[in-house]
């Protein structure tokens, strides 16, 4: 898959769900996603195929989900990171952000790092550990203004330690099934909501919570 036709593919794809894309960031994207399938026929990093379900899936959901996040937010975590997204989509859309990757899985931490220095993203950060392990380190309670999680399922206990992690009316960005019974418990004092998704290119059953006591 050619990065220049591939980015182009992006930026139709981005016009439908009414995204503007501009060229520079599209090129990035490509070459995230070019990346990506390289690593992919050594390893399985995502389910990632040639269709556009994919490319939505992937990189258009973390787009439009950056649109969730406040104009004035510094820093995210994103909790399994596996092959990147929604954490490198995000960051791309969104340069100011200082991102942190958590990724349990020794090769998957391998293609991150890789990925952070080939497209020469600045400011990101891979952790190569269990989530659980952040919870037990204090500089970091509280630090982050926005968590996203897409291949880690969690429970309500999970979600409320997590919680843990972002400050008093950050945000928490759950894709595609991740949140569980994220509406019990502790989440609960937040404002949960339905994200629509990329609309005519498909769902994605994002999960917007603002976490309560700011």
């Amino acid at each position: 898959m050619a990065e220049v036709g591939l980015a182009e593919r992006l930026q139709r794809r981005a016009e439908r769900a009414g995204l503007p894309l501009a060229p520079a960031p599209a090129a990035r994207l490509a070459a995230y996603v070019a990346l990506l399938l390289r690593w992919n026929e050594r390893m399985n990093l995502t389910a990632l195929g040639g269709d556009d379900r994919g490319l939505d899936r992937l990189v258009l959901e973390p787009l439009l989900a950056a649109r969730r996040i406040p104009r004035g937010a510094g820093a995210l975590v994103d909790i399994g990171s596996g092959g990147g997204s929604p954490a490198i989509p995000i960051r791309i859309a969104r340069p100011r952000l200082f991102v942190r990757m958590v990724e349990a899985r020794v090769r998957k931490a391998a293609f991150l790092r890789e990925a952070v220095r080939q497209l020469k993203l600045d400011g990101v950060v891979v952790e190569r550990c269990r989530y659980e392990e952040l919870l037990d380190r204090a500089e970091l309670r509280g630090a982050h203004d926005v968590l996203t999680i897409r291949g880690v399922r969690v429970d309500e206990r999970a979600a409320s330690a997590l919680e843990g992690l972002v400050r008093a009316g950050g945000t928490l960005l759950f894709f595609g099934g991740a949140a569980g019974r994220v509406n019990d418990g502790s989440a609960a004092r937040a404002e949960a909501e339905r994200g629509e998704g990329p609309g005519r290119v498909g769902a994605s059953g994002l999960v917007v919570v603002r976490k309560g006591g700011a």
